[in-house]
């Protein structure tokens, strides 16, 4: 039996383009893997609190703890890192879905891992060196080379930078663009343009995760 840890990020629910890509990843995911499980953190409706982190590293590097702080127990804070942690390990493959929020990544992810990265393991021994993680990104405007706003998206380069180059993840990525075109009047002319780049990241989204699936039944087997 497989394991698919899925991360959602949205603070929306209904219209969320990320989430709508993860359900098409995951429900081709489900297709090849009927009897897997599917695990889910919603960091969207469900935060982390950010002072999380910094009672973890207070707690594990002995740092004083200001008297007037509001910083969250250390035992509590080490529980929900711990938990963090083993589900990211434990899953066989993962999918995270990230909407791009003011040409930079969600507060709530880069809390998540975060607190990932006080397992310094994760990185130093491999710990999860080779296991898929699929990206289903969400982009409200055109960031893609020859548009006058490329190099605009903070986001991707740093999920790329963690999942791919520091945690050597095999990384895989569904993108779509120009998402708040139905809704912003200045973005009219380009409606066409963001329902194509919306459909082909459907797409590969679910190419990737049939991808991926049929990888961890070849393994199994």
């Amino acid at each position: 039996m497989t394991t698919l840890l899925r991360v959602d990020a949205s603070i929306r629910v209904d219209g969320s383009v990320s989430r709508a890509l993860a359900d098409s990843a995951e429900a081709a995911w489900k297709s090849e893997h009927p009897d897997g499980v599917v695990v889910r953190r919603d960091l969207g409706r469900h935060p982390i609190p950010a002072d999380v982190w910094a009672s973890v590293i207070a707690g594990k590097h002995g740092l004083p703890t200001p008297e007037d702080s509001d910083r969250a127990d250390y035992a509590d804070a080490k529980a929900l890192t711990d938990e963090i942690v083993n589900e990211f390990v434990s899953a066989d493959a993962v999918l995270l879905a990230v909407p791009l929020y003011n040409w930079g990544i969600d507060q709530h992810v880069k809390t998540w891992i975060d607190l990932l990265l006080t397992v310094g393991e994760l990185q130093t021994e491999g710990l999860v060196a080779g296991k898929p993680i699929i990206l289903t990104l969400a982009r409200g405007g055109g960031y893609s080379e020859g548009t006058p706003k490329h190099g605009w998206d903070h986001a991707t380069p740093y999920l790329e930078r963690i999942f791919g180059d520091a945690l050597q993840m095999d990384l895989r990525k569904a993108v779509a663009e120009l998402t708040l075109a139905p809704v912003n009047p200045a973005m009219e002319s380009l409606i066409d343009a963001s329902k194509v780049s919306e459909e082909e990241a459907h797409a590969t989204a679910k190419e990737h995760a049939a991808t991926v699936a049929r990888q961890l039944t070849s393994t199994a087997a």
